[in-house]
């Protein structure tokens, strides 16, 4: 049997939500209506969405609805697991109680439901484009901050190697990973060679020595520039072109591609160039605007890249979850086209 996260391990804010803070305000209204009017049904709340997805979010719904419910021990809920491929209109989840015990969390673990499972679809569908080889989170400047806990964790389901911030591996322990930004290099007056020997003088030897080398759109001559420079302790350099920008190694080239940004002649150059030089154990990692069809794109081409680095996309598309009662008191009752779809897959959560 598979194991799901504990409650406690979620920071619920459970003053707020039991509330009703985050709830739409016609849920509230139904509580209220039923416990003012005494009317108390058993009811069976069925969960479901209308994609081929990864379901991500179930252990967090679940330690809401156990945290947030009124009378929780008297709810029963089954549910799939974080992780498990579903097909549309599947039932993910259903809850069984008083509907005035739990009515005020729908919007909430409904919204938990749809954003983490588009993550973690999105980085399930960039790794498996990657052939194998590693995928960075790299969005978290992209969303406002306070998701960032269950965002790592949905790219962790979704199979991701790394993520950007400490936030983002709370749920699983992992260390945040990073390179050089554009900003250090910067402030050492655009000079990556200074900028990567000042990371290497003062950065724990355990962190990889990664250069960002498009900062003055020659990736080729700077690479080589810092490969000279660091050596054997050089574990990798970063393409960033930005992609109204062509590198100067790709000009000659021109003509029959687009190339614009990192595009694959420029990863062909630069790996080229480091092996020719000696350079062979610098491994590649690219980033700007990377998408899983894009890295489809450059594996298919065999694009010489060691590591993607996954920005905005992975924020990309919309899944939503819908919730229905569809028994009341043991009989069926549901809006039409929205019957009772038993899914045996369903655990009973304890």
């Amino acid at each position: 049997m598979k194991k799901r996260l504990a409650p406690d391990v979620f920071r619920i804010p459970v003053d707020e939500i039991k509330s009703g803070f985050y709830s739409d305000s016609y849920f509230l209204r139904t509580q209220e209506i039923l416990t003012k009017d005494n009317h108390h049904p058993r009811v069976l709340m069925q969960v479901f969405q209308r994609q081929h997805a990864m379901l991500c979010g179930i252990d967090e719904a679940i330690a809401i609805i156990k945290k947030c419910a009124f009378n929780p021990e008297k709810l029963t809920i089954h549910a799939l697991h974080d992780g498990d491929m579903i097909e549309p209109w599947e039932t993910v989840m259903t809850i069984e109680g008083d509907l005035a015990d739990f009515a005020h969390l729908e919007t909430v673990y409904l919204g938990v439901l749809s954003r983490q499972t588009k993550i973690a679809t999105n980085v399930h569908q960039a790794v498996k484009a990657a052939n194998g080889k590693p995928v960075l989170f790299f969005p978290s400047r992209f969303d406002h901050y306070s998701t960032q806990l269950s965002d790592g964790y949905a790219a962790h389901i979704g199979g991701i190697h790394g993520v950007s911030t400490p936030a983002n591996g709370i749920y699983w322990h992992a260390p945040a990973l990073g390179t050089i930004p554009h900003a250090l290099i910067a402030a050492y007056g655009g000079d990556t060679v200074k900028a990567t020997c000042a990371f290497d003088r003062h950065i724990d030897p355990a962190v990889h020595r990664v250069a960002l080398v498009d900062f003055n759109n020659d990736c080729v001559g700077t690479a080589l520039a810092v490969a000279k420079e660091l050596g054997e302790k050089l574990w990798a350099v970063r393409l960033d072109t930005a992609d109204n920008l062509v590198d100067q190694s790709v000009i000659p080239y021109m003509g029959t591609f687009k190339p614009t940004g990192v595009c694959p002649q420029l990863v062909f150059n630069v790996r080229k160039a480091l092996d020719e030089a000696g350079f062979g154990h610098v491994r590649i990692m690219v980033s700007g605007g990377f998408t899983a069809e894009r890295i489809a794109q450059f594996e298919a081409e065999k694009v010489p890249v060691d590591i993607y680095a996954v920005g905005s996309s992975l924020f990309n598309n919309n899944i939503n979850f819908t919730a229905d009662i569809v028994m009341v008191d043991g009989r069926p009752c549901a809006k039409v086209g929205r019957s009772y779809r038993p899914n045996p897959r369903l655990e009973l959560v304890e």
